[in-house]
């Protein structure tokens, strides 16, 4: 395979960022596709945890090339801080690549983000994690963005910001906008060796047939365009968001991974159809480690959604998937998972577009036998408890593809593979 996309199969903080991670070992390069630090991934390795909100989580590999795409939306002080980081701990970041065209978050879009959120009542707050993320994408769409590129030229930074006229919407001076173009262009310093033009040099990576995996942010439940919109984020994290954040076209994609959890959680805001309210959902949430990398929230545990795992097989022309955390529903005596929804007294196992239908909608689901092994230790899927195996055998038949890959633990090496 050349060119292999990974994609988050549910509300995202599905374990990408190990999946990733142990994927990248076989690649020449890693590309982040969109987002920004607003997500977080999250990678142990020889016991040691390392968090990455704006960095590829191939950067572990120093052989291996970590490009930041043109889709993302970076915040140079929290990128400047992670390669600090890194080079602290003995890595070297020369792999890391950052695309000229990459939109920029200005301290004055995390300013508005709040303040939007803030207004909000709070039955409509969208539960966003305030990093200004959709303010920067907006200002990208609307053509008044500030990109990589134009960090490196003062006069050129100072311009763009001030014809924003962001003292009409934020209580800002000209001492403040001065101050921002000062700290930003010299953000564009330190990161001018970073900077390159990414789409043809993927481009040229594909000619000499080098592997590129593809990382996306989020999962395909806070699309902007096939999420639960409003809550949502404001980029494409779907397989198709893939070719437009790093340039490499639909005919250059040879598999798609879905990386889903075996029980499944998101965070913030909307409806959540399998949610589990009660003590059930608390111990998924200590045992899972389910909060957030990003804000630390608590995030909302329920049982595998079958509805939505099919409806991201068909957004994302899935071809395999990888499910993560096994582990957890260790030692229950019965899991459930969603297979159907009723609306209106009718059954249906297709996903309602309509987000005043899926708040309405009772789960039906299939009751199965847990296991009481600690399968962390296991290596091989003919090792596994045999009701373990019975549970991934109905996610195939849900989602009507393989899994391929099967997470046992957080560490590289409790992992499964189904091929090997």
């Amino acid at each position: 395979m050349t060119v292999q996309v990974l994609v988050g199969a549910q509300w995202g903080d599905e374990g990408k960022g190990k999946i990733t991670d142990i994927l990248s070992g076989e690649m020449d390069a890693v590309v982040r596709y969109q987002g920004g630090n607003n997500a977080g991934h999250t990678i142990v390795v020889d016991g040691e945890t390392f968090k990455f909100h704006m960095i590829p989580s191939g950067i572990l590999y120093g052989d291996v090339k970590c490009i930041i795409g043109n889709g993302v939306v970076i915040a140079p002080p929290v990128l400047l801080d992670e390669i600090n980081k890194l080079k602290d701990k003995g890595f070297a970041v020369e792999n890391l690549k950052i695309s000229y065209n990459a939109h920029v978050i200005l301290p004055f879009h995390t300013m508005l983000d709040k303040r939007q959120e803030d207004s909000r009542s709070k039955d409509n707050k969208i539960g966003t994690t305030v990093r200004g993320i959709g303010p920067a994408y907006t200002d990208k769409v609307s053509r008044t963005g500030i990109r990589a590129i134009d960090l490196l030229d003062k006069d050129i930074l100072q311009s763009m910001i001030e014809n924003r006229n962001w003292s009409a919407v934020l209580d800002v001076t000209q001492a403040d906008i001065d101050q921002v173009v000062a700290d930003y262009y010299e953000y564009g310093q330190l990161l001018k060796p970073y900077l390159i033009d990414t789409i043809s040099t993927l481009h040229d990576y594909y000619a000499e047939g080098k592997k590129i995996l593809l990382e996306g942010a989020q999962g395909t439940m806070l699309d902007i365009d096939y999420g639960t919109y409003p809550f949502v984020t404001s980029s494409s994290p779907t397989s198709g968001g893939a070719c437009t954040g790093s340039g490499l076209g639909p005919k250059m994609i040879d598999e798609i991974i879905g990386v889903a959890k075996a029980y499944i959680t998101r965070v913030g805001e909307g409806p959540f159809p399998t949610e589990l309210e009660n003590d059930l959902g608390e111990l998924l949430r200590t045992k899972g480690g389910e909060f957030g990398t990003t804000t630390g929230r608590p995030r909302r545990c329920g049982w595998l959604d079958g509805v939505i795992l099919k409806y991201s097989v068909n957004i994302n022309s899935l071809t395999t998937l990888a499910i993560t955390k096994m582990d957890v529903l260790s030692d229950m005596d019965e899991l459930k998972i969603c297979t159907d929804y009723v609306i209106d007294g009718k059954s249906t196992k297709k996903f309602p577009c309509n987000i005043r239908e899926l708040a309405k909608v009772t789960p039906v689901y299939k009751t199965m036998t847990g296991w009481k092994e600690d399968i962390t230790a296991v290596k091989k899927y003919e090792d596994l408890p045999e009701t373990a195996k019975e549970y991934i055998r109905e996610i195939e038949k849900i989602a009507g593809i393989p899994v391929s890959i099967i997470s046992v633990g957080s560490g590289r090496k409790m992992t499964i593979y189904r091929d090997a």
